[in-house]
This record gives structure tokens, sequence and C-alpha cells, in this order.
């Protein structure tokens, strides 16, 4: 074994390569590798990047219908209940612990607003609040812009006693 150890580092010694300057080729450089003798090649017909993949899934709003909605109150128990309340007015567990209070949802600014400012929102944070764009997938995120609205035209808000003020739906 201990022969060994010599020998291996002797072949790696007689590689001669350098692995931080190895030859390339630049993306406008002319290249014998491919038919046309450039080295960047044209993506292939059909294929687009990930990003506009993501930016064309969520500028699709799903429709609206009871398996969204439940979906959505659902998604909003697990990512919003700890700030926004599990009715939606802003007394979360987490103004107990000394953060800012939330906006009520049921406010007359957000009911007036789009469901896209709440995708908006839960896409690129606003205020204190961070993005969710990394936790909630666009699908789950229109969900939850659905049953915020479900909550909002229901303007109902459920009964709130201590032992159930911050419970799951």
């Amino acid at each position: 074994m201990k022969r060994l150890a010599p020998l291996v580092l002797l072949l790696l010694a007689a590689c001669g390569k350098n692995m931080v300057q190895q030859a390339r080729y630049d993306s406008y450089e002319p290249a014998g590798l491919f038919g046309d003798g450039m080295a960047m090649q044209r993506a292939p017909d059909g294929t687009f990047s990930r990003e506009d993949a993501a930016r064309t899934a969520s500028e699709q709003r799903p429709a609206m219908n009871r398996a969204l909605v439940e979906r959505g109150r659902d998604r909003f128990a697990i990512y919003c209940v700890p700030c926004h309340g599990r009715d939606g007015s802003g007394d979360g567990i987490v103004t107990e612990r000394g953060f800012p209070r939330p906006p009520d949802l049921h406010e007359k600014r957000l009911v007036e607003a789009a469901d896209s400012h709440f995708y908006a929102v839960m896409t690129q944070g606003y205020g204190v609040m961070h993005s969710f764009a990394d936790r909630v997938p666009p699908r789950d995120r229109w969900a939850i812009a659905a049953y915020v609205r479900a909550l909002q035209v229901t303007g109902q808000k459920p009964a709130r006693n201590e032992e159930s003020a911050h419970a799951a739906p």
C-alpha cells in the first residue's frame, strides 16, 4: 500500500494539465466543433428558459372553483396564519412576539385590490413581508389569493376564543 501512494502521485503529476487554465472556446468564437463553424449554438426549437416557464405559469390565474379555494385555505393556514391570523385580521401569533402587525385583509383598500395584488405580494414581498416565491409555487399563490378573496367576500371572521385563536382552520 505504501508503494502505491508514490505511484499515484507520480501519475497525477505526469498529467501535466492545469485544471484552472484549460483550453476553451468563447461564445462567439469560430470553432470546428459544429457544422456551422461556431462555438455557440442556437437552442433547439421548442426549448425555453426556466425563468420564462415560471413567468408564464405565474401569469396564468387558474379558474376559481371550490378545490382552488380549499387548497388556498390549507396553504393560508401554513404560510399566512402565523402573521395574518386565522381570519386574516392581522393578529397572528408573531405580533405577540414583537413583530409588526400586518394589515387586516378586510381593509377597504385590500378588498378593492385585484387578485393579482395578493399574488404579487406573495411573489415579491411587500413592506416587512418577505417573498414566498421560493416556498410557495405559483399555483398555490393563486390558491391563497382565491382564499383571501373568499374571506373578504364572505366578510365572516370566525368566532375567537383563547384556545382557537391561532389554530389552523
